[in-house]
């Protein structure tokens, strides 16, 4: 049974450890956090991917374990990096998780043993950062490199790690069959591209593609509403085109894990060879604009005055049937509210506390409602016959009773 380690047991790691451990590898998932580790270990887990039930069956079968060491195995291993790579204060990459990761496994590896990056991050990561950090006591032949960037999408129940096409290359021929025969074993679609840094760029581009589509709706929003026509009957119409056009949605923001933070890694990709990159620059300003907006466009329904208003916000994670915070604009919304006056409470059974506070019932003593995240776990009929405004500010495609805002 060959060993795998994988490194970060997020939306990302958890998901990819289950099912390798399903494919016969004998993994052992690391995560510094030593409280997750313990509810893993019991079967509890907040990932949408991932069911208690096989995680209890692969521990039981010897095929999966969890560990807050990283194990310094006999034998040559795969290490698969799944950190998070953030964004710090100034919107700059952050990849103090990623250079721990490589640290730790520099402290353990051996000759023989496969890295493989699912990190996102700039353009040349595996191989001017990754690589020296973890070959240094080896002859960089002695160790096998390969970047495989994740492609998860929380919730998307087509879409999941077994469906979705992997992209992947290694620094040599070997490591990159190494790495397609270790994909190929739970992916049915495994994809090699000419080079680390394309499969890198690969995904800052297709994240950062979706993240400039989306500023374009974002304003074109304000455009239609100008005219008192509706955006998302105009994007309905438009993708009755066979070709050449595809459907982006406006929202109050952009978040989670991915498409507002890879196109900084893309953008600071640009910089090191000292080049500009103004659609993405533009793109983030409309973007990190949207709540603030949002918040004047509700405050315009009371005269511009939201002081004392009351307003409940229905689901802050950063898009339905997912626990995740991570750049949630529901968030940055609720700040701007707040500093416009208005008394704001929020509901969403998925994530029940933030920042100190707690889920509150559905009100009906409002001024207004806004739906921002409609988890399927929320029941909206108590709604229906209020007196109050509510007002849809969602991008999903479920009906209800009031139509979309935007």
């Amino acid at each position: 049974m060959k060993n795998l380690i994988v490194i970060g047991l997020g939306y990302v790691g958890l998901p990819l450890a289950v099912n390798a451990a399903q494919a016969g590898y004998k993994v052992f998932g690391f995560d510094i956090n030593k409280d997750k580790i313990k509810n893993l270990k019991t079967g509890i887990t907040d990932s949408p991917e991932v069911g208690r039930k096989d995680i209890l069956k692969l521990q039981k079968r010897g095929n999966l374990f969890f560990t807050d060491v990283i194990p310094n195995l006999p034998d040559k291993s795969i290490f698969v990096i799944a950190v998070p790579t953030p964004l710090n204060a100034e919107r700059k990459p952050d990849i103090k998780m990623l250079e721990a990761a490589c640290n730790s496994i520099s402290a353990v590896i051996k000759k023989g043993s496969l890295v493989i990056s699912e990190s996102t991050s700039y353009i040349g990561t595996l191989r001017n950062f990754i690589v020296p950090r973890i070959s240094q006591d080896f002859d960089i032949l002695e160790i096998d490199f390969a970047v495989a960037p994740e492609r998860i999408d929380p919730g998307n129940r087509k879409w999941n790690l077994r469906l979705t096409p992997r992209i992947i290359a290694g620094l040599s021929k070997v490591s990159t069959d190494r790495t397609f025969e270790f994909y190929s074993s739970f992916c049915r679609n495994v994809l090699i591209v000419s080079s680390p840094e394309v499969a890198e760029a690969t995904k800052l581009f297709e994240n950062t593609f979706r993240y400039v589509n989306i500023a374009l709706v974002n304003e074109f929003t304000e455009i239609s509403a100008k005219f008192n026509i509706s955006s998302h009957e105009i994007i309905s119409a438009a993708s009755t085109k066979p070709y050449g056009f595809l459907p982006f949605f406006p929202s109050i923001g952009v978040g989670g894990h991915c498409i507002p933070v890879d196109p900084n890694y893309l953008k600071f990709s640009a910089e090191l060879v000292n080049l500009d990159s103004k659609f993405i620059d533009l793109a983030e300003q409309i973007n990190l604009s949207r709540p603030s907006m949002v918040a004047q466009s509700v405050a315009s329904l009371f005269g511009g005055d939201l002081i004392n208003k009351k307003i409940q916000i229905v689901g802050i994670a950063y898009k339905p049937n997912v626990t995740d915070l991570r750049e949630s604009p529901a968030l940055e919304l609720i700040k701007a509210l707040r500093s416009m006056g208005a008394k704001v409470k929020w509901h969403d059974p998925e994530v029940n506390e933030w920042n100190g506070e707690f889920s509150s019932p559905l009100d009906l003593a409002l001024d207004v409602g806004l739906i921002v995240a409609p988890h399927d776990s929320i029941n909206l009929s108590k709604w229906e016959k209020a007196e109050f405004k509510v007002l849809n500010l969602s991008t999903t495609t479920l009906k209800f009773e009031w139509p979309k805002f935007f």
